[in-house]
């Protein structure tokens, strides 16, 4: 179904040693665990859109896969949300998150809420930012490419996208996210050019795509609409988006830096979704999940495949490393180290370093058993990310916050309501009905009521009532 020519297969190991050379060769300025965890906060706007950028992607083939069944659709619910979500992050919670002076979510909700909350809270954020998912697409690939099998596929990806981070910390991961940044768009830049010259431009995509591909609404309800912008509001409690604001070298950085950042997600999402197009204008009858590669063995002459190739795994590989070292930093700093009660910076990195080794082990053998990224995404996504919302937003801007057993409870309700959802639906112990209701909107719509009565009562408390 796909095969590839030596010179393909050169360049995509020299990509993949290159990335992993230019994550050694960084060295870190000092010992302490800022330069290790946050490079110092010295990153600067250049450096900051390049690896801000190419870090928000990493679903790649699921894109390809949304592109080839609903069409434009899958740019007004994949993108458009998140560009709005990321504005107003920009304009409204960088300030607030440079002000805390916390290295990191947990560390923020400590200072408000107190240890447990931040115990609790660190637990959900390690399970959710587990890069099983990425792991998984990324040995996906490297079987695919050179017929491995996918456990030591697995094994392979996991070290190559690690064992620059156990060295270098943050700062290996800024600097392998600029090459990733740069090969991602140039890999898509060379099927879109070839697609057009190929195939041709907007005349052959209306002759031959179905009915509603080319309509941004793609036929879908406003309800379905309406849950993906609830769904990206994840972006204000992602991670991600803590450490690299609170990594810039100032507040003007970190906002105009996401601003920017945003046309270059256009950009890309405008070469993915054309991309995307052309594989269903072209190719039928085929995986969805396939239609990049397919598309690919189509159109592209050995070497020019060979860079597309080494740009989907630039495109997963520069959101697994960051995922890795999320998760490490969790593990180590807002996990094991409170609960070692050791706070220096050789002990916090040493756990970081620990947490990095863990993580693999874990992702491995998640990414094994379920052998799905739409499995893993939407079982860890619908349980975790109801109980996280509103303890994150209410513990950097202070007229959302709550009393301590309000958060506690969001933090634990919004799993217990989400996972048992979850299970109603899979055993019939619901009407039909509501089946369409996905668990985590539940979850989340549960603590935002719990949420909205925290915030009444303080308010009347406040007010001496």
């Amino acid at each position: 179904m796909v095969s590839f020519d030596i010179l393909d297969s050169i360049i995509i190991v020299a990509f993949l040693a290159l990335v992993v050379l230019i994550g050694l060769l960084v060295k870190r300025e000092d010992a302490s665990q800022e330069s290790y965890l946050l490079n110092k906060k010295e990153v600067g706007l250049l450096l900051f859109i390049l690896t801000n950028v190419s870090t928000w992607y990493g679903g790649i083939l699921g894109i390809g896969e949304f592109v080839y069944s609903y069409g434009l659709l899958s740019w007004v619910t994949q993108g458009l949300p998140y560009y709005f979500f990321a504005l107003l992050f920009a304009v409204f919670l960088v300030p607030k998150i440079r002000n805390r002076n916390s290295l990191t979510i947990p560390e923020q909700i400590s200072k408000i809420y107190g240890r447990q909350a931040a115990m609790i809270s660190a637990v959900i954020i390690y399970i959710l930012v587990l890069p099983a998912a990425y792991i998984l697409m990324i040995a996906n690939l490297i079987s695919l490419i050179f017929n491995i099998p996918l456990f030591y596929s697995l094994i392979i990806s996991a070290f190559l996208s690690s064992i620059y981070l156990y060295f270098g910390g943050f700062r290996s991961d800024l600097y392998t996210d600029v090459v990733e940044f740069f090969v991602m768009f140039i890999g898509f830049g060379i099927i879109v050019f070839f697609s057009f010259n190929s195939l041709g431009g907007v005349s052959f995509l209306k002759s031959n795509l179905p009915a509603g591909h080319l309509s941004f609404s793609g036929n879908a309800s406003i309800s379905y609409l309406i849950v993906w912008f609830l769904i990206a509001l994840w972006t204000f409690a992602d991670p991600g988006f803590y450490q690299r604001v609170n990594s810039a070298r100032n507040v003007k950085i970190a906002r105009y830096g996401i601003i920017i950042s945003i046309a270059f997600w256009f950009l890309f999402d405008s070469l993915t979704t054309l991309t995307g197009l052309y594989s269903r204008a072209s190719l039928n009858n085929i995986n969805p999940v396939m239609s990049f590669p397919l598309l690919a063995e189509k159109l592209l002459s050995p070497g020019f495949k060979g860079i597309f190739y080494a740009g989907l795994l630039a495109t997963i590989l520069s959101t697994l490393n960051s995922n890795f070292f999320l998760s490490a930093t969790t593990f180590g700093k807002d996990i094991f180290s409170n609960l070692l009660s050791k706070t220096d910076d050789n002990s916090v990195i040493q756990l970081t370093k620990f947490g990095l080794l863990i993580t693999a082990l874990l992702s491995i053998l998640l990414a094994f058993y379920f052998q799905s990224v739409i499995a893993i995404w939407y079982t860890i996504g619908s349980i975790c990310i109801p109980s996280l919302i509103f303890p994150v937003l209410s513990a950097y801007i202070e007229k959302f916050r709550v009393d301590k057993k309000i958060v506690l409870s969001e933090l634990v309700a919004g799993i217990c309501i989400s996972l048992i959802w979850f299970w109603l639906r899979e055993t019939d112990l619901i009407f039909s009905e509501l089946k369409f209701i996905e668990p985590m909107l539940v979850g989340l719509g549960f603590n935002f009521l719990l949420h909205f009565i925290g915030i009444k009562s303080s308010r009347k408390s406040s007010a001496g009532l």
